[in-house]
């Protein structure tokens, strides 16, 4: 155990994972406070601020109250503490199928090898993209996911470009996703099947069943 490691989170909770390729599956996600981006579209700003500082000891055992099969860590931005990836490392020696949501923003490098990293790459339409790391593409692998959430035409267009750019398909599994309430998840289907793009179309299924950005 290591009691002296701490870090600030938001919450720990259960829920069924909402997106990415573990969807549907029962999850303990365990959301870290803070995050350097301020996306229009984000639905998690309660986690930028405030948190609770706590030992990994407490993160753990909470975690394996609900004797998951999945773990999701994410935030705000996971990676804005360092030691988040000493965290990471912890929950896969523990046996728990681990995956980290990052904005791509951060250096994605040094995650332990078990862990399935799905990583942003932020349009235009999120008002972030100037803080996009591209370098972090070429540390991706097959078991890792990239995702776009698409908010208009001029989003998707963007995006189609950067799949072809970085040939992404070919690294690693592509996501794409409609900004929930912004665009028609029909407009997207309807647009990735006329390009006939390598990408996998995703909705968030918990704010589908529970509208809620959370997915608690």
């Amino acid at each position: 155990m290591t009691a002296s490691r701490r870090l600030r989170i938001t919450e720990i909770f259960y829920s069924l994972q909402g997106e990415a390729r573990t969807v549907g599956w029962p999850t303990v996600f365990v959301r870290l406070t803070g995050c350097p981006l301020r996306c229009q579209y984000c639905d998690t700003a309660y986690a930028f601020h405030g948190g609770k500082l706590v030992d990994f000891d407490f993160i753990l055992a909470e975690v394996a109250q609900y004797r998951p099969r999945f773990v999701t860590v994410t935030g705000g931005e996971p990676l804005a503490q360092p030691e988040a990836r000493a965290l990471l490392r912890e929950l896969c020696d523990c046996g728990y199928e681990v995956s980290l949501e990052t904005s791509g923003a951060l250096d994605v490098g040094d995650i332990d090898a078990r862990v399935s990293i799905v990583m942003d790459v932020k349009t235009p339409g999120s008002r972030e993209e100037t803080k996009n790391r591209y370098e972090n593409i070429a540390l991706l692998q097959a078991k890792d996911q990239i995702k776009f959430v698409i908010c208009g035409r001029t989003d998707y267009e963007w995006s189609r470009d950067k799949l072809r750019e970085y040939d992404l398909p070919a690294r690693c599994e592509v996501l794409f996703s409609p900004s929930f309430e912004e665009l028609n998840p029909a407009e997207l289907a309807e647009w990735i099947l006329e390009d006939r793009l390598q990408v996998r179309m995703q909705m968030q299924i918990h704010k589908l069943l529970w509208h809620d950005a959370a997915g608690h």
